[in-house]
């Protein structure tokens, strides 16, 4: 009984080191800027499938917009272009 005990214990504790070591290194790759450079050039909205903001906080300084393109490529938006702003506008109204 207590070898029983003694094995449950240490699975239970290998266990939670391993799943605490997944969480801490995901982690440690979401607590930085996404973008290194903005575009500010319009892109039709036809070429875009999908808008992600990013608001700014203690992972980035920066508030971030990245669009996700119809050809597959994502873009980090300058976020105080004036067409960039009318996007947001209407994510936000969503």
């Amino acid at each position: 009984m207590n070898g029983k005990l003694v094995a449950v214990l240490t699975l239970l504790l290998a266990s939670a080191v391993l799943s605490q070591g997944r969480t801490l290194a995901r982690m440690a790759t979401e607590l930085r800027c996404q973008c290194i450079a903005t575009h500010s050039k319009f892109i039709p909205p036809k070429a875009i499938q999908d808008v992600k903001l990013t608001q700014s906080g203690p992972h980035c300084q920066n508030v971030e917009v990245i669009a996700t393109l119809k050809d597959g490529r994502e873009v980090c938006l300058e976020p105080n272009a004036p067409w960039v702003q009318l996007i947001i506008k209407a994510i936000l109204a969503k």
